[in-house]
């Protein structure tokens, strides 16, 4: 079953030189966790208001549920459509306790015991009579999202939910959320400008730039197999060099080296292209094909990432490479890697 579809979305604000959003197609099942993935100024809050309702779209259809609430002489109010909002501040009441703040506007017969169940829902049990300056930045993004969840909306929309968060809490808080939409069963649509966040709690990520999709698929899929030069450097960090195919339209030929391929887009032996490359996609080994010198690299605890100079035809090439933090490695060293084709991808030059 299709919670929203989005029809031929186009929104362009007054004054502005292009659209915000350009022709937008987009169908989540139920029960699906969707992020909305791009930099600033990309489109990606303009969708979610439109999908709220608290921005009109002069060209498109908005389905929530089968539904029709936007299009040619259908309006349905913000209020009407079934969807629970979580923005990026929270948006708690002060003078509310936690329990009034997560019943507040519900007006079923059961709100006592619909509190209670999202309370419990939300692991908040014994916070009902607390304030939100009570409450770690955590539980108040809990208790937000449990006030969304208690009308049983068709879908959630979450606003950028984890830039109020330090570093640790992020970790937490996306293991928690993702875990307490899917005990929920509701379907979910997260605006984000953070790759992690996307990667981590995500069924399905659609990447936007410029008002327009860029790639739809698994976080698998966009991080191993980005589909232009943007979703490879936009999500992670990638190495794009310039090749041919070769004759099995298996590997790529560049002035670095042959790299072996697992997607390769249907390109054709002969056409040239680019690859991403990833700084996972080369492994340390002695007898590997690809081979240069250390030129910098910095420690982050999870690998090395390192700077390797690797000698072409013409001069030095800079591969950007995460080597594991229990290798002992220092600048200079003449080090030799193999390549893992599932961190390869072949991209056309007109999308670089």
């Amino acid at each position: 079953m299709i919670d929203i579809e989005l029809r031929g979305i186009t929104k362009t604000f007054p004054g502005a030189d292009q659209p915000a959003v350009c022709d937008i197609n987009l169908s989540v099942e139920k029960g699906r966790i969707i992020t909305l993935l791009g930099p600033s100024g990309c489109g990606k809050t303009t969708l979610l208001r439109i999908i709220a309702g608290f921005e009109r779209p002069e060209q498109g259809e908005v389905f929530l549920a089968g539904r029709k609430v936007m299009g040619e002489n259908t309006w349905v109010s913000p209020e009407q459509r079934g969807v629970g909002m979580v923005f990026q501040d929270y948006a708690l009441f002060p003078h509310l306790t936690v329990s009034q703040n997560i019943g507040f506007g519900y007006k079923g017969s059961d709100k006592r015991e619909r509190v209670r169940d999202v309370l419990e829902l939300v692991n908040l049990s014994g916070y009902e009579k607390r304030y939100p300056h009570q409450l770690s930045g955590g539980q108040q993004q809990r208790v937000a999202l449990a006030r969304a969840l208690t009308r049983k909306p068709v879908v959630v929309l979450l606003d950028e939910p984890f830039s109020n968060l330090d570093a640790d809490m992020r970790v937490q808080m996306r293991i928690e959320v993702k875990r307490i939409l899917k005990e929920a069963g509701t379907t979910a649509i997260f605006v984000s400008h953070d790759q992690k966040d996307a990667l981590a709690i995500s069924d399905q990520v659609v990447i936007i730039n410029e008002g327009v999709i860029q790639q739809i698929g698994t976080p698998r899929d966009i991080y191993q197999h980005p589909s232009n030069a943007f979703v490879a450097t936009f999500v992670g960090q990638s190495n794009l060099l310039k090749g041919v195919m070769a004759y099995d339209a298996q590997s790529v030929i560049t002035d670095v080296g042959s790299f072996p391929c697992s997607h390769t887009h249907g390109h054709p032996a002969g056409a040239e292209v680019y690859i991403s490359l990833r700084p996972d996609g080369l492994e340390l080994s002695p007898d590997g094909d690809i081979q240069g010198r250390i030129k910098a690299f910095t420690y982050t605890g999870e690998s090395y990432d390192a700077v390797i100079a690797v000698e072409t035809g013409d001069g030095f090439h800079d591969l950007l490479v995460h080597i594991h933090p229990e290798e002992v490695i220092a600048i200079g060293d003449w080090v030799a890697f193999k390549v893992l084709p599932h961190f390869v991808a072949v991209i056309s030059p007109d999308s670089n």
